[in-house]
């Protein structure tokens, strides 16, 4: 019999998510958290009926830890996940990995020379209908792709960004970035995953609605190493808040879809429907998942088959299925989009 994996988690903003996913997840068992601040420490330390921990040194220390999710300040994930895979701790962390490039190549560094395993969060790509898309793309059914859109029209409270836990973001030190590296981090992981790596890009950004230091809007032109181009508009100024669009263009199908909702499949080669019949009926009518308006209402399904997904690697010896060479590239080019709006270029993905 499979013995149990125990898990920590430091961060409880969106940690409690992780809690509630490791909860949920076979295999796994949640052993203690971490959180400067006492209270939600405490908190979560009751109702997982678990350790708490004030200084992430100590949980270290803790042998029953064998593996530590990250959901702290995004600026914070590789200067925490470095000692963390020196103390021989394998890790999930989550999105993005951290807000620069060199600082993830750091983070995989250290789990590379501890020999553990690193795996990031973009819970999205085990989404049923994601992987249906991802495998049309891969099979060609789409011919060749022309055009990857991604629309992410948000709505954030200005409250969002203030208060004890919420000053770090929309800040480009610790959150790297505001609409774009925060909350449409996501969708740009989603679009280069169905469309391969993105080469170049152009971009402008500002801020329209919120007083933050960084962006609240951004919209970007992507040109795709396999020839497609594409746009991503991210913003969290847009009341009350609607669901992510992505719209795949291809030579020989077209598909349509928000959130977890499929809008339009159509691919020559389901001439009759029947594909599109089946595909309607299984993802045509779910509803706004209320990520849109509120940050706290995200799924937490996703983050339980990623941790699913670090047991089984941990048992079976493999690596992740999202390593953090996967999810590096979003980071990338995320960057890159900034450098390119704040010289009026176009820049090339790696030399920002």
């Amino acid at each position: 019999m499979a013995r149990d994996i125990g898990f920590a988690v430091i961060g409880l903003g969106m940690g409690m998510h992780h809690c509630r996913a490791i909860k949920d997840a076979p295999g796994a068992r949640l052993v203690a958290v971490c959180d400067l601040d006492e209270e939600r420490l405490q908190l979560a330390a009751e109702e997982y009926d678990c350790k708490s921990y004030s200084n992430f040194h100590d949980l270290l220390e803790d042998d029953q830890v064998e593996v530590v999710n990250i959901a702290t300040p995004s600026g914070k994930h590789a200067e925490i996940g470095i000692p963390v895979a020196a103390a021989g701790k394998h890790i999930i962390v989550e999105k993005p990995a951290d807000i620069s490039t060199a600082r993830i190549d750091e983070l995989m560094a250290a789990g590379q020379r501890n020999k553990v395993r690193i795996a990031g969060v973009f819970q999205a790509r085990f989404k049923p209908l994601n992987k249906r898309i991802r495998q049309v793309i891969k099979e060609g059914r789409m011919g060749h792709l022309i055009g990857v859109h991604g629309h992410l029209p948000w709505y954030r409270l200005q409250s969002y960004f203030e208060g004890r836990h919420g000053t770090w973001k929309g800040t480009w030190e610790m959150d790297g970035g505001g609409s774009l590296m925060n909350q449409g981090i996501h969708t740009m992981d989603l679009l280069q995953w169905f469309g391969g790596p993105v080469e170049a890009v152009m971009g402008m950004f500002g801020v329209f609605g919120h007083q933050i230091e960084a962006e609240d809007q951004t919209v970007a032109l992507l040109r795709f190493k396999s020839g497609a181009l594409g746009t991503l508009y991210t913003t969290t100024c847009c009341y009350p808040g609607f669901d992510q669009r992505i719209t795949l263009f291809g030579t020989e199908g077209s598909i349509i879809k928000e959130e977890g909702e499929l809008i339009s499949w159509k691919l020559q080669d389901d001439s009759e429907g029947r594909e599109e019949e089946e595909l309607m009926r299984l993802y045509g009518s779910e509803k706004n998942s209320g990520e849109a308006v509120d940050p706290m209402a995200v799924s937490f399904d996703g983050h339980t088959q990623i941790v699913g997904d670090m047991v089984e690697a941990i048992l079976q010896d493999r690596a992740p299925v999202i390593g953090l060479d996967s999810a590096r590239h979003a980071v990338e080019i995320i960057n890159a989009v900034y450098e390119a709006a704040r010289s009026g270029k176009e820049v090339k993905v790696g030399d920002s």
